[in-house]
């Protein structure tokens, strides 16, 4: 996309957390050396396609938004070594987690950005990407801060310029707000399909889901699940 034409971020920063608590030195030595090898430098062209970013041999192409600790990301890149995976993960102790992991047993099939995602997904090209899931992201609560929520019309129009036709959308949360605001959000929007045909449909997690730890504490907490699906027609 030529920058010109980039939607303005006057309304768009990042509002989550950067960091946590401090870092060991050989996690601090994992993410610098990981980074060397899985992070994606979008000051170069993207290229036209995205099977060629990755050391491995490489079918399809998926983004993980905000992969926290990494544990769906992991069992996804290790269960599907023929699929290239791009995690996003802006808060520097959920990445530093997932550098220790590759570092113990790397991945070809994976790719990495830690910054906003939105920049990640006004890099690539049209129609470039395989399928996207958004797990567990910051519901934002508080209804003054709705405005905050990942899934927007701006964010919907970025998913659907990147996204192959007949590719899927995954959205996945323990809040009844931030299910039905995206339900809403996608139903709104033309370029997306909500695939349930009946109401178990959506609290029926995804065919080899490994489950999170998020997911873990919802279910702790008294909080059901809902996986939602969506096709870019």
């Amino acid at each position: 996309m030529d920058p010109k034409d980039r939607p303005s971020r006057a309304t768009e920063a990042f509002f989550g957390r950067r960091r946590g608590k401090t870092m060991r030195p050989q996690q601090a030595a994992a993410l610098e050396s990981g980074f060397g090898i899985y992070r994606l430098d979008l000051t170069a062209e993207p290229p036209v396609d995205l099977r060629t970013l990755f050391e491995a041999d490489v079918s399809a192409v998926r983004l993980e938004i905000g992969f926290g600790g990494g544990e769906h990301l992991l069992h996804r890149a290790t269960q599907a070594p023929t699929v290239g995976f791009i995690g996003v993960e802006p808060f520097v102790n959920g990445m530093a987690k997932m550098m220790m992991a590759v570092k113990e047993k790397p991945l070809a099939n994976l790719r990495v950005h830690d910054d906003d995602a939105t920049r990640l997904l006004d890099w690539l090209q049209q129609g470039s990407l395989d399928g996207i899931d958004l797990l567990y992201p910051d519901p934002w609560p508080k209804k003054k801060h709705w405005k905050r929520r990942f899934v927007s019309p701006i964010n919907l129009d970025r998913f659907a310029r990147v996204l192959k036709p007949g590719s899927k959308f995954r959205f996945a949360s323990d809040i009844d707000t931030y299910v039905n605001w995206t339900l809403l959000h996608c139903r709104a929007h033309r370029a997306f399909a909500w695939q349930a045909s009946e109401a178990a449909d959506w609290h029926r997690s995804y065919d080899g889901w490994p489950g999170t730890r998020y997911e873990a504490k919802a279910i702790r907490e008294g909080r059901r699940p809902a996986y939602l699906t969506f096709i870019r027609t």
